[in-house]
């Protein structure tokens, strides 16, 4: 099993098109027990999380989902 590197996790986003997504988005990866903090780039459609704990990214990519944004 690999570690992850619990400072920095980048991951792509699709079905970012506006201001409000990013927004929404940051807001919802924020949300997420053990992310400490959510940037999110629309030019790049890409997030980087600084995670507190490696099991905090499969709830990000978990709750990414259920909202309609699908990590790639």
């Amino acid at each position: 099993m690999s570690a992850i590197d619990t400072d920095s996790v980048s991951l792509e986003i699709s079905g970012l098109k506006c201001g409000g997504c990013v927004g929404r988005v940051a807001r919802l990866l924020r949300g997420v027990e053990g992310v400490r903090e959510a940037t999110v780039n629309l030019a790049t459609s890409r997030a980087r999380l600084s995670l507190d704990a490696p099991s905090a990214l499969p709830q990000a990519v978990a709750a990414l989902a259920e909202a309609g944004y699908a990590p790639r």
